[in-house]
């Protein structure tokens, strides 16, 4: 029953002065404690009002058949909200959504297709919108070598969405203009060329499981030097300062997995005094990833087929992160290559 209702039910009657007056001092109580009351629960912004959690976002770009789709299948296996192709434009409104889901939709990835230069600005003014709203967003940048990608659409029998009516190189190297600003911009670049689906995998699992934002995270990749140099490695050091057990006989048809090979490696000269050195010096570089805002690093390990020195290496400096508080993820890159 309302206020005025009360006092519509009231007898007409005269009230003693001071009465009137105490009633009247009474009512105007009532009626500020209850606009309190209501200003408090449903005034937007006010201390009574919930807070909208902002949802963290990773945007996902690249060059076509670099794994944009695995990449996707990846982070919505670990609990991120997929939305694939969505219009760049588009991208705000669905951040806006996640924020007003009440912590449902905690993480966003969306997969951007940038095929054209309209979508590429209006891509650019939405993470200019997002910067003004504190967004914290990511954005990760799939690519591969044009080798890599001819063979995958090759194999598939698929035109490459740029090619028109010329070749599949012509439309990869149409698309990498498009995108080569927009590489630039990216706060994460994978070079899939040489990873396979499950390395590709591991390597996001180990990026965006969801782990506290200050732990460092690190790829070792081992590789060998006469198939090239990592393009998206940070640190690079090369093993070919020991004995090649390639050479021994009986060490040949291992790798660097085997305990075989790795004792091998180790009893070699220098090979342990490396290996504490080295951890050593990341150590000190992991500590300084950490003060500048740096959380992913890949370290890449070499000797001349990526088979031996260089797999022995690079588990055991992966052992040395992780127990340094690193999460460490190992990829042999060229492991039964040769």
């Amino acid at each position: 029953m309302s206020e005025q209702d009360e006092q519509a039910e009231q007898p007409e009657r005269a009230e003693p002065a001071e009465k009137a007056e105490s009633v009247e001092r009474d009512e105007k109580d009532e009626r500020d404690e209850k606009g309190t009351a209501h200003m408090t629960s449903t005034a937007p912004g006010e201390a009574g009002q919930p807070a909208q959690a902002i949802p963290e976002l990773v945007i996902i770009s690249g060059m076509s058949g670099a794994g944009r789709s695995t990449a996707a299948k990846c982070l919505e296996d670990l609990g991120w909200f997929v939305v694939d192709n969505l219009p760049p434009a588009l991208i705000p409104t669905m951040v806006d959504l996640g924020a007003r889901s009440q912590g449902n939709v905690a993480r966003i990835a969306v997969v951007v297709d940038v095929r054209g230069r309209q979508f590429f600005d209006n891509l650019r003014e939405s993470l200019a919108d997002l910067a003004t709203k504190h967004v914290k967003r990511r954005v990760i940048f799939l690519e591969a070598s044009d080798e890599a990608l001819v063979r995958r659409f090759e194999s598939v029998r698929r035109p490459h969405p740029l090619q028109g009516q010329g070749r599949i190189v012509d439309g990869i190297n149409a698309e990498r203009d498009l995108l080569r600003e927009l590489r630039g911009d990216a706060d994460l670049v994978v070079d899939t060329s040489s990873l396979n689906v499950h390395e590709l995998r591991a390597k996001l699992d180990a990026q965006f499981a969801g782990e506290e934002e200050q732990e460092l995270r690190a790829t070792v990749m081992s590789f060998g030097f006469k198939y090239g140099l990592p393009v998206d490695a940070d640190l690079v050091v090369d093993c070919r300062f020991l004995p090649n057990p390639h050479w021994v006989p009986e060490l040949r048809p291992f790798t660097g997995l085997n305990d075989e090979v790795a004792t091998y490696v180790f009893n070699q000269p220098g090979a342990k005094e490396f290996l504490d050195r080295y951890a050593e010096l990341l150590h000190i570089i992991a500590a300084g990833y950490r003060r500048e805002g740096k959380r992913y690093v890949t370290i890449a390990v070499g000797c001349t087929g990526g088979k031996h020195r260089s797999v022995a290496m690079s588990e055991r400096l992966a052992q040395r992160l992780a127990a340094d508080g690193v999460e460490t993820v190992t990829v042999h890159r060229d492991m039964g290559r040769e």
